[in-house]
């Protein structure tokens, strides 16, 4: 049983995800408070990071508003730095990846040999990081525990895990949300290189919910020096998740049994949050505010009051 660290009116449930703690108010609407816990490779690790719940619920915050006019979203009202409300929806039991770019785990694979992602073809003599001559849906399903599969197009609807009508509009949404991230990244000076969209439904009508664009969904380069660093065959710059990753492989970490996460010192800590921060100035365009959550409480029973929930 998981112990919820607040308890609200009307509350009927409560899930602890990896990152977020997600509170079910009436089966109408879900307080979801996003916190500083970090995760990789399905592994929460030991140390939180400062300002990283702020970070990712602002940044989604903002584009989810940003992206309304596309797919109508979950969000009701952001009460708090960390906290956003939303209506509650029945979500697909899929996860919407989508890439512009050979990076990642998808380049892991191609390396390997596989030339088949998904069902999708890829050419043979692609570089690492190259641009895809179209962004390319990877989908994945929906773990409730454990690891998120890959699965085809094609086995989703077999399978009868999304409706052919329904994943057909979840593959347009997810282009165009994707073209919209990618040119406020551009005049931001960065590259949206892969991300993935989760969606629900109310009724018949779909939802785009959870978070968007974020570092931890999302993998951006630096679009200054791409090229160079393509032609070189040297790493891109990049702000994302991919260099948390990055570090605990290098220290024999990749949530496979047996493994111990590295020790997280101060200053790597301090390192992941400031790469959070900077995302967050550099995508946004705006100064970050460390905001006091000290009254997360309180400004969800205010916001809750206001709903007459």
């Amino acid at each position: 049983m998981q112990t919820a660290p607040f308890h609200f009116p009307n509350q009927k449930s409560f899930y602890k995800g990896k990152v977020r703690d997600v509170y079910n108010i009436d089966d109408k609407y879900l307080v979801m408070v996003v916190s500083d816990r970090i995760s990789a490779f399905d592994v929460v690790l030991p140390r939180p990071i400062p300002y990283k719940g702020q970070v990712l619920n602002q940044i989604a915050s903002s584009f989810l508003a940003k992206t309304k006019d596309i797919v109508p979203n979950w969000v009701i009202d952001v009460p708090d730095a960390n906290v956003t409300i939303g209506k509650a929806c029945e979500p697909f039991k899929v996860e919407m990846v989508i890439r512009g770019y050979l990076a990642g785990s998808a380049w892991r694979a191609y390396k390997s040999g596989v030339r088949e992602i998904c069902g999708v073809q890829l050419a043979d003599g692609l570089k690492e990081n190259q641009k895809l001559a179209t962004p390319i849906i990877t989908p994945t399903t929906k773990a409730s525990v454990g690891h998120d599969e890959e699965i085809s197009k094609e086995e989703i609807i077999k399978q009868g895990i999304v409706s052919k009508e329904d994943y057909e509009q979840l593959e347009n949404y997810t282009h165009q949300i994707f073209q919209r991230g990618t040119e406020i990244a551009a005049q931001r000076g960065l590259i949206l290189v892969d991300t993935k969209y989760e969606f629900g439904k109310i009724g018949d009508e779909i939802y785009l919910i959870d978070e968007i664009h974020t570092p931890d969904s999302s993998r951006y380069f630096y679009a200054d020096g791409y090229e160079e660093r393509l032609q070189n065959n040297e790493p891109q710059k990049q702000l994302s998740k991919e260099f948390v990753r990055e570090w605990l492989i290098a220290n024999d970490f990749m949530g496979k049994e047996g493994q111990t996460v590295p020790e997280m010192t101060d200053e790597i800590v301090e390192n992941i949050s400031n790469r959070y921060i900077e995302l967050y100035e550099l995508i946004l365009g705006e100064k970050f505010v460390k905001k006091d959550t000290s009254n997360v409480e309180q400004n969800i029973l205010m916001a809750l009051e206001r709903l007459g929930g």
